[in-house]
């Protein structure tokens, strides 16, 4: 006999009673799925207004790659069609004691962050902040060559992004951009970051640290023994600035990419708590073109990307000293290898052909300034090589 045909034989009484139950039943189930709703919706507020803490660029809007000189009129199809299966964010630091707004200043750090959705990696590249390159690439007149760090003095985020694109043959669109304050707040409420410091970086970071704490306005509280220990914000703010060891600002530059690395593990393992009060305390010192519906896309996959891999640019390069406003700066040798470098470490783009624009820069730093692919220090890395992660920054 079926269910149905069962429940026709009972009384009046126990088929009103059986319409009871099933309607408080079907009560419960739609509280549960009203409150879930309500939970969901209360989160996405909570997300919302956490991240409309965060400033954003002055549309709040993506950059449109007509804007920022993207040169996809000269690149290959098929290099532009392995550009579009990457997200490449560009991150600036900017050493300007201002707390609280990155927005002004030079940028010493510099890096291209290439996330690739489908393997989910992330690869950092960290472009020297003296690298010589076309900081003035809205001008009209001819290439105007000085260290890239320059051109976030010149217009901020978007100017560096225009140079990086033109430059380098990139299609970046976003940035976040963050000064001393926003590093040091985030690391001291992840419990700091674990360091190896060596003898020769003992020997500077605590100038670095009565210096930084100055300008975030923490405690400055020196170390006094090398090796493996944990960090506060200030300490590991300090050691990311240090450039006065062997290697100078190519080991700076590697110093940065170590602090991020070791705030991403940190934040992966990091309870709710820790992080809502990063999202109220860091949030408003960060500054981006990213939207709140990118953040919280982005923020919905963060823990399912690992940072894999992460080197300097460019891979074989020759410093000169040019004397008056340029200074010391940073030669790519030459420029076009270096970018063929550059995509086949990013995208895995064996096939790349530079742009007209690429191979214009490259020639006329050659010309000018006499410096040719065999005198880099790594030609190697440049010349159809395998490239190894962190093995060209390295003095």
């Amino acid at each position: 006999m079926s269910k149905r045909q069962k429940e026709r034989e009972l009384s009046p009484r126990e088929q009103k009673q059986l319409l009871k139950k099933r309607r408080r039943k079907r009560k419960i189930i739609l509280l549960v799925i009203e409150v879930f709703v309500l939970l969901i919706v209360l989160g996405a507020l909570y997300i919302w207004q956490a991240l409309n803490k965060i400033e954003k660029a002055p549309d709040t809007s993506k950059l449109e790659p007509g804007d920022l000189s993207i040169n996809e009129d000269e690149i290959p199809e098929e290099t532009m069609e392995i550009l579009k299966g990457y997200e490449d964010v560009a991150i600036f630091g900017v050493d300007n004691y201002f707390n609280g707004h990155a927005d002004s200043g030079n940028s010493d750090v510099i890096m291209i962050a290439s996330i690739n959705n489908d393997t989910k990696e992330v690869r950092l590249v960290s472009v020297y902040r003296d690298t010589f390159l076309d900081t003035d690439i809205m001008r009209e007149t001819s290439p105007n060559f000085h260290k890239s760090n320059r051109a976030f003095a010149l217009g901020g985020a978007e100017q560096s992004i225009r140079m990086l694109n033109a430059s380098l043959d990139l299609d970046i669109e976003d940035f976040v951009t963050v000064d001393f304050k926003a590093v040091t707040d985030v690391v001291n409420m992840l419990g700091g970051v674990e360091i190896d410091v060596d003898s020769a970086e003992l020997k500077y970071i605590n100038h670095h640290i009565d210096t930084t704490a100055r300008a975030t306005g923490d405690q400055a509280v020196h170390l006094t023994t090398t090796g493996l220990q944990t960090l506060n914000g200030t300490q590991a703010t300090a050691y990311a600035r240090i450039r006065s060891t062997a290697g100078s600002d190519f080991a700076r530059a590697e110093r940065q990419r170590e602090v991020i690395n070791e705030i991403v593990k940190k934040a992966k393992k990091a309870d709710i708590i820790t992080i809502n009060n990063i999202i109220n305390t860091v949030f408003p010192e960060i500054h981006t073109s990213y939207t709140n519906a990118d953040l919280i896309r982005l923020a919905a996959s963060m823990f399912s990307y690992e940072l894999a891999e992460s080197t300097g640019f460019p891979f074989s390069k020759y410093p000169m000293s040019l004397g008056g406003s340029k200074g010391d700066v940073v030669i790519c040798a030459d420029l076009e290898n270096n970018v063929r470098a550059l995509h086949r470490y990013l995208y895995d783009d064996t096939a790349y052909v530079p742009s007209a624009t690429v191979i214009n820069y490259s020639n006329l730093i050659k010309n000018n300034y006499g410096v040719s692919i065999e005198m880099g220090d790594h030609p190697e890395a440049v010349q159809g090589g395998i490239i190894e992660s962190d093995d060209f920054d390295k003095e």
